[in-house]
């Protein structure tokens, strides 16, 4: 049994949630979140607590899910109350962004062409005057870190002169360059 699984998610008065068989909607402060799950864990509310527990204890696919599912509701939980963000820093000579219009995201990132980014709905960007950073803002945690991803994919850092998107706090081993004899 899964020592994640086991605890409760406590729900703060700020929060509604509603739980039909696997089907669970979360409503709060900044939005409303919903995920249907698999029926292979049984998922009740008592009171202002949720309790995630598996349907059948032999059976490896209901133990792996158990986890899962409770971290995955916490997260929800915690969306609604407080949002997710991921920044993103761009480096390089002439790299750049801008909104185009309200769902379009401009990347000029050293290709002979632009780079538009259709960003979905639940996430907002928020970017810095100079046009070098980003911050990607949302309450599905899933969802704003594969936005991150998805921007960062256009252009990775590169390891020789660290030209690129990275995500803050990311490490990038740097290497040396070319040797002359």
């Amino acid at each position: 049994m899964s020592r994640i699984g086991k605890s409760p998610i406590c729900i703060s008065s700020k929060v509604k949630v509603v739980v039909d068989g696997s089907h669970v909607i979360v409503e709060g402060p900044l939005g409303k979140n919903e995920k249907t799950f698999d029926d292979s864990v049984i998922i009740k509310q008592v009171d202002d607590e949720i309790c995630v527990c598996c349907r059948d204890e032999n059976d490896k696919h209901s133990c792996m899910m158990h986890g899962t599912v409770r971290s995955i509701i916490d997260s929800m939980v915690a969306g609604v109350v407080n949002g997710y963000s991921k920044n993103l820093e761009i480096s390089g000579v002439g790299f750049k962004v801008a909104m185009k219009g309200q769902n379009v995201l401009d990347l000029n990132l050293g290709y002979s062409h632009d780079i538009l980014y259709t960003i979905p709905n639940g996430i907002k960007l928020e970017i810095d005057p100079s046009g070098t950073k980003v911050a990607v803002k949302g309450i599905d945690k899933k969802l704003v870190g594969q936005v991150a991803a998805d921007i960062k994919r256009f252009y990775p850092v590169e390891p020789y002169k660290g030209k690129g998107v990275r995500i803050v706090g990311e490490f990038v081993r740097r290497k040396e360059g070319k040797k002359t004899a």
